[in-house]
């Protein structure tokens, strides 16, 4: 079979512009999480991930455009992550394993780095726009997922607002996690929440 080298090196380019896409929002969270929004600039990426600049601007035109592409991206990776650790869930105890898998969520690099775009937005009325239909869709996947793993109807009863609740809660630990180690701490606020779930969500 002959192929065709024209094809060979659309496909070895397409897959080093991936790479080179991918490396570029790795680093954006890593400097998110390190230096914070102010000490994030498209200077610091680009040579945090061996990237010339002309190739990043490129890719992505603004620091605004860079960072909610990365949070973006590298928040849809981690939900596959997640489910891939949701296929191995006990039957026991179960409602306590989905808290700890949705808990993780709101103390990665991901969410502290989304922590540094959703106060910067605070103030910024153009990243605002920008970052306010990525933030609603992020809740939306992941109030979805969190019915997904507790096998919840949630038209029933109260469901709906205890999911949401149960977000609220993990989001605020994990603000508490971005100051100081509080896992112990969260470990056990989790055994109790789990406990109120496993009485209160009505799964009939």
């Amino acid at each position: 079979m002959i192929t065709d080298p024209g094809t060979t090196t659309r496909t070895s380019q397409g897959e080093r512009t991936r790479a080179m896409r991918l490396r570029l929002m790795e680093s954006t969270i890593e400097c998110l999480v390190e230096l914070g929004w102010a000490g994030t600039t498209t200077t610091v990426v680009s040579k945090r991930a061996g990237v010339s600049r002309g190739a990043q601007l490129h890719h992505f035109p603004s620091k605004q455009a860079l960072v909610v592409a990365a949070v973006g991206h590298l928040t849809e990776r981690r939900r596959e992550d997640m489910r891939a650790a949701a296929a191995d869930l006990p039957d026991r105890g179960r409602t306590r394993a989905v808290l700890e898998i949705l808990s993780a969520q709101f103390v990665s690099p991901v969410f502290f780095a989304a922590l540094e775009l959703w106060v910067a937005a605070r103030t910024d009325v153009e990243l605002r726009v920008a970052v306010a239909p990525l933030e609603r869709r992020i809740g939306r996947e992941t109030h979805a997922y969190a019915v997904e793993l507790l096998s919840l109807d949630e038209a029933i009863g109260d469901n709906r607002r205890i999911v949401q609740a149960t977000l609220d809660l993990l989001r605020g630990l994990g603000l508490a996690a971005s100051l100081s180690d509080d896992a112990k701490r969260r470990a056990a606020v989790l055994d109790s929440w789990a406990v109120v779930l496993d009485h209160e969500l009505e799964t009939s």
